[in-house]
This record gives C-alpha cells, structure tokens and sequence, in this order.
C-alpha cells in the first residue's frame, strides 16, 4: 500500500468516524403518533412516493436528490412536467433506483433492504398497506425505520408537522422552520381577510378531482384536501355532504340540484396514465390555450350544463399536485381569488409562487399552474 492510499484510508476513516460521532439517536413522532428512533442526520433516505421531491426540493435546494437513494416511480407519469423541470437541473435523478407502490401491493422490500437506506419517508395514506403487509414490522427488524408525513390527508393540519420532522431527519431544522413561517404567512393573507368579515356570504362551490381523468362523473373531495381549501377560501364545498372522508364521488344529478356557483376542476399532464385524455394539463409550463379548451369541453357535460357557474362563466382548473404538497397554501390564494375577487384583488398568487420558487426551490418558475373560462 502507498503513502498515499494509506493517507485517503486514513482520512476516509476519520470521516466515517466524524459523522458517526455528529450522529445522534433521537426520538420522533411522526403525523402517525408513532414514536420511531432514527439515527440523524439521515444520510440515506428512501421516499415512499416520487412527488416527495416537492418538500426535499424546499430543504435541500441545492440538491434535493444528495439523500435519495431509491424512489416510487410515480413523479414521472403522475406530474412528467415537475419531472423534466428536475431531470434537466439534476441529471443524476434518472438513474435513482425506482420501485412500486404499497397501496399497489408492488413494493419490493428486498430491493428495499438492499439500498440500505436510515430511514424511509412514507406519506400517511400508505399505512394501512404497510400495516397489512407486516412492512413496518419487517423493516424495523433489518434497522430500517418508517416515518410517516402528510400533506394529503389532512395537510392543514399536519404541512407544517411533517416539514418540522423531515427538518428533523436531515439536520434541517432552521430551513424547515424558514418555510413554515412563509407557510404561515401566505396562509394568513386569506385567513386574516375571511376572519375580518362580519357577514360573509359564502359561494357554492363544487371541485372537480381530475376531471377528464376518466369518463364517469365526478370525483371530488370531502371536508379535506381541497374540500377545506374552498372553505378557508371563503367558499362552501358543495360535496362535502355527499362525502363523508377526504375523497368521494358526487353523481351528475347531484350537481345539477346543488346548482354551484363555481366550477374547479383539479387538472394536470395524465398523457401517461391516459393518452389524448380529456384532462385539462395545467401544469408548469402548460400551454393554457389548450387547457382553456379542454375545460370548457367539460362543462358541456350533463352534471354542468346550465349551472350557475357554467352560465356566467366561473369555471376554473388549478394544477392537481396542489393536493399532495407543502405548496397548498398557493392554491388556496388562488381559489381565493375566484371565490371572493372583490375582497382579494390585491392579493398575487402568482407572485407568491414565484417568490416560493426564488427562496425555496431550485428549478425556476414557469407559468401554467391555473386557468379560467372568464
């Protein structure tokens, strides 16, 4: 052995010892109420779900991929725009082993173990899979913990829990708490508007879950998701009566006798799920002109005709990834805008996510998130 490689086996040594010593057990709980040991910083980390990407990119913007060692395979048929934006800024994406999902019973926990990751990211929705297949359990016996997070379920609640705990995970606490308070911030500036008013009339407003997706009608949400996006709008969410969890469906006639005075459609590029489908693709970087079609060709299906909204034109489609990610708050801004013009016309939901994207996330911005029919 040289002088040399003697020196790098050293130093190579040293470091390993260095970040051992800088490696701390600690105790969370997770949006689950589950209490998980888990070495931190983590160093190498699977994400349950590919659209994961959206909070490491907010905390670790320089690389939000440096942990990753392994990924569901959805970011790329589920938002391929989001991906393409990423793969061009962060080449080495492409190769990260891929895998199925849980909820699919597709999940390989062999390839799993074989990336020995520190922990493993999962969102909320998943557990039950994982609880059936004995997952948790399994993993926890080769030293590989869970953590489970939520921006879908019930993202008011647990946005800003789960970035604390994955600021937790990768020793980024003070990035983690940056974002809350512009979380919490953005929030306000409809929050604090709705609360001032003594009298708020409150619009009937019916939210389309991927309309076009497919050909039976209509999916939507219940007092969650976007359902509470429109109430803290300021709007009332017309299928939260008919839905009694997070997501369900509401049959055309109901629509037709609940008469909405404004139409959402949640839209995004599904080419890979459903090829030359009657989704509207908003999306970043969409072509809204065609999107603009696409959602007016929807309103002339039976549930919509001759509605209040359609008749005067208060139809709208906003990107669907708004619903599973810390960004929700953009969204709510923009249903404020159309629930209530005239108590928020100064407000810039635009401006805000540019602002997001120019403190938090390293791809730049590029319009096509919403679209109106007036």
């Amino acid at each position: 052995m040289t002088r040399l490689s003697t020196l790098l086996g050293a130093a190579a040594l040293g470091l390993i010892a260095a970040s051992l010593a800088q490696a701390d057990t600690v105790t969370l709980t997770d949006v689950a109420g589950r209490q998980v040991q888990v070495e931190t910083p983590v160093q190498r980390v699977i994400l349950g779900e590919g659209r994961q990407a959206f909070f490491t990119a907010v905390l670790e913007t320089e690389n939000p991929f440096a942990r990753v060692v392994g990924w569901r395979d959805d970011l790329k048929q589920a938002d391929p725009d989001s991906y393409a934006a990423y793969l061009e800024k962060f080449p080495q994406i492409d190769a990260i082993p891929t895998f199925g999902g849980f909820k699919e019973g597709t999940f390989d926990i062999e390839q799993a173990v074989s990336l020995n990751p520190d922990v493993m990211i999962l969102n909320l929705e998943a557990k039950a899979a994982t609880a059936e297949a004995g997952y948790e359990e399994k993993l926890a016996a080769v030293g590989i913990p869970i953590i489970y997070v939520d921006f879908r379920e019930k993202p008011f609640e647990n946005t800003m829990k789960s970035m604390e705990l994955i600021g937790q995970l990768y020793g980024k606490e003070e990035r983690a708490a940056e974002f809350n308070a512009f979380y919490t911030g953005q929030m306000d500036k409809v929050r604090s508007v709705i609360a001032a008013q003594t009298d708020l009339t409150r619009p009937l407003v019916f939210v389309e879950r991927a309309g076009g997706y497919s050909e039976d009608c209509c999916m939507s949400f219940g007092s969650e998701n976007f359902g509470r996006m429109v109430e803290e709008a300021g709007g009332t969410n017309m299928a939260e009566p008919f839905i009694p969890g997070t997501f369900g469906t509401v049959n055309a006639e109901q629509i037709v006798a609940s008469d909405p005075e404004i139409v959402v459609v949640t839209g995004g590029n599904w080419e890979a799920y459903v090829p030359g489908g009657a989704w509207v693709g908003v999306a970043p970087g969409a072509d809204l002109d065609v999107a603009k079609q696409k959602l007016a060709a929807l309103m002339e299906r039976p549930g919509f005709v001759g509605t209040r909204a359609v008749t005067s034109g208060n139809v709208h489609a906003i990107w669907h990834q708004f619903y599973n990610n810390p960004y929700s708050f953009v969204a709510v801004q923009q249903l404020a805008k159309w629930v209530h013009p005239e108590l928020f016309a100064d407000l810039d939901p635009e401006a805000t996510l540019k602002e997001l994207h120019e403190r938090f996330l390293p791809v730049e911005y590029r319009p096509g998130y919403w679209v109106s029919l007036n």
